[in-house]
């Protein structure tokens, strides 16, 4: 009489373990993200004649009495598609429903895409960070890409589309380009890709189409953040970075202003300007570096 979250593998079916096993055999009902992908995993491990439930963001109201309805006289299984339920997918309002209902809760270890992804990266890990999903909408994206909003020195993990990878490194190359990043996309799977590199050259060495799931490392800041406001020559190297991208004026003083936290209607000028000064000194611009 439980309900208990079953980790499956991100992609090799061999890193199943043996008490996720045990579980799947014994259930009374296997609730799954999508049906059909914990259909071919158990056709795949040799267990049949199970039921299965779908549980997902757009039935979880109406599906969770009739789960805990189960898991209060048997054993009911949680699964995702792939890795840890209720990281990326519903399972949390489950768990809180069935302490409420007072029915036990157990959570196998297994497999964790963004642990992975973060150990494989190489960056400090002594804080890490899981943001969950990489906003949509432009200008929340931008915030939450600039370490002005990231609390420090923490490697920041970020599960991410395949549609807005590309969208969201070149957001971070205006923000931080020169900022290490770590992308590890189909992970234990045929066709894994790790990239390490800055936004840029991660955004070259990118498989396209982008295809798969994706996870996004962002190594924390090498140097704190200058107290106080910033000076005149740390404001000129930031504008600088950004315009050695190919920026326009217009979004590199947004990208300045979000990087340091200024206005940007008072930083644009000093774009202009940081524009202009280069143009009239050769040796500053970047393709003669």
């Amino acid at each position: 009489m439980s309900l208990t979250f079953v980790p499956t593998p991100l992609g090799n079916l061999r890193d199943i373990t043996l008490r996720a096993i045990d579980v799947l055999r014994a259930c009374d009902l296997v609730v799954a993200e999508d049906t059909r992908v914990a259909r071919r995993l158990l056709s795949a491990l040799e267990i049949t004649g199970k039921r299965l439930t779908s549980y997902r963001e757009q039935n979880a109201a109406a599906a969770t009495a009739h789960i805990l309805e189960r898991a209060a006289t048997g054993l009911v299984a949680v699964v995702s598609d792939a890795g840890m339920p209720g990281i990326s997918d519903p399972g949390r309002e489950l768990i809180v429903a069935a302490r409420a209902a007072g029915i036990a809760v157990e959570v196998l270890p297994g497999p964790v895409a963004f642990v992975v992804a973060a150990v494989l990266s190489g960056f400090p890990l002594e804080r890490l960070e899981f943001r969950g999903f990489v906003p949509r909408a432009p200008r929340k994206r931008r915030e939450a890409l600039t370490h002005r909003l990231l609390d420090g020195p923490a490697t920041i993990a970020w599960y991410e589309a395949p549609s807005r990878i590309v969208e969201t490194l070149e957001c971070r190359a205006e923000l931080e380009p020169t900022g290490p990043v770590f992308v590890a996309r189909e992970l234990s799977k045929l066709h894994e890709q790790q990239i390490l590199g800055t936004p840029a050259e991660v955004l070259a060495a990118l498989e396209r189409p982008v295809r798969g799931e994706i996870v996004l490392i962002i190594a924390p800041p090498s140097e704190k953040p200058p107290r106080g406001p910033a000076t005149s020559d740390e404001i000129d190297a930031v504008i600088d970075a950004r315009l050695d991208l190919g920026l326009t004026v217009a979004r590199a003083a947004r990208a300045t202003a979000l990087t340091l936290n200024l206005d940007r209607k008072t930083i644009y000028p000093r774009v202009v300007e940081r524009q202009h000064a280069r143009k009239a000194t050769p040796g500053d611009e970047p393709h003669q570096r």
